[in-house]
């Protein structure tokens, strides 16, 4: 969740995440008053948390993290 809304995560990359915001999520939040610099509160959803221990065991809280080749190699995503 970025600001209490909740969204979809497409890609991580290092300490970047990007997301695709469709037209109907900027007009019913404040979504759309967001402007570069800005200050948000993220929140992260437990299960990825959990997943993330699964996956790296005590890796898991080294940088690097869970990325898109991580979850290629267990069969969450294709890649």
């Amino acid at each position: 969740c970025v600001d209490g809304i909740s969204l979809t995560v497409n890609r991580v990359k290092g300490a970047e995440f990007e997301l695709n915001i469709v037209p109907h999520t900027l007009l019913e939040t404040t979504m759309g008053d967001f402007r570069a610099g800005r200050r948000v509160n993220l929140e992260v959803d437990i299960i990825a948390r959990y997943l993330e221990r699964l996956l790296l065991g005590e890796r898991a809280a080294q940088p690097g993290g869970v990325t898109e080749t991580l979850l290629a190699e267990h069969g969450f995503i294709k890649s």
